[in-house]
């Protein structure tokens, strides 16, 4: 019980610094955190994810049905997206879907984030490429990231937004604070007119630091 009330107070800190960053409006987002092989906790639907308080925090099986039914509040929109990526990787422990607005501008455009610009981006996303649009709560979503998710830990939506995965809730937040800076960034120097890429032999090394600092997740190199 005490495990399930601080994965809850997580989520509900998550939400907060997504929405004062501005990288939800509304009701928009989602967060997910696996618990065990069976079962996780999800945000509700409907709901701001800026103020969120437990009761709006879902248990649901590994199959997406409710541990303890509510009538009030039901998991969210976006759950087969988080099903199919925890079923893609066992090394998923957490999930955090949101509308960043730079990263969101990228995916809007069909501009994939995959020019090595930032250190910390190379070391933490690597490519970061544009999952085929689909429409939301859909099985077309899980369909668009079954196969980007095996081989990165952010995916851009197209025409959506980004999620974020990790080994814990922060591990998966912190990536996507990292993907909005990086987004911002990139379209700064698209403005002014050039971008100087890290070379490639650079490149090269700051993936050997990933390693050598055991950085979790996969990246697309």
């Amino acid at each position: 019980m005490i495990h399930l009330q601080m994965l809850k107070s997580h989520i509900i800190e998550i939400g907060k610094r997504m929405w004062i960053r501005g990288y939800i409006a509304a009701n928009d987002g989602n967060i997910s955190v696996r618990i065990s092989d069976e079962s996780l906790l999800i945000t509700a639907a409907g709901v701001s994810k800026g103020f969120l308080e437990p009761e709006m925090i879902l248990q649901i099986t590994i199959d997406g049905k409710l541990v303890h039914p509510n009538s009030k509040y039901h998991p969210s929109s976006e759950t087969k997206m988080h099903l199919e990526a925890y079923k893609q990787r066992n090394d998923i422990k957490a999930i955090v879907h949101a509308h960043p607005p730079y990263a969101t501008s990228f995916a809007s455009s069909g501009i994939p984030l995959d020019k090595p610009l930032l250190p910390e981006s190379v070391m933490t996303l690597g490519k970061v490429m544009i999952a085929d649009f689909a429409i939301p709560s859909t099985d077309e979503v899980p369909n668009s990231i079954s196969d980007l998710i095996k081989r990165s830990d952010v995916v851009l939506l197209s025409n959506h937004g980004a999620m974020a995965v990790g080994e814990d809730l922060f591990s998966a937040y912190n990536k996507m604070e990292v993907l909005e800076h990086s987004a911002h960034i990139t379209f700064n120097a698209m403005q002014l007119g050039k971008m100087n890429l890290i070379p490639e032999e650079k490149k090269k090394i700051l993936i050997d630091l990933r390693k050598k600092f055991n950085f979790s997740g996969r990246i697309i190199e």
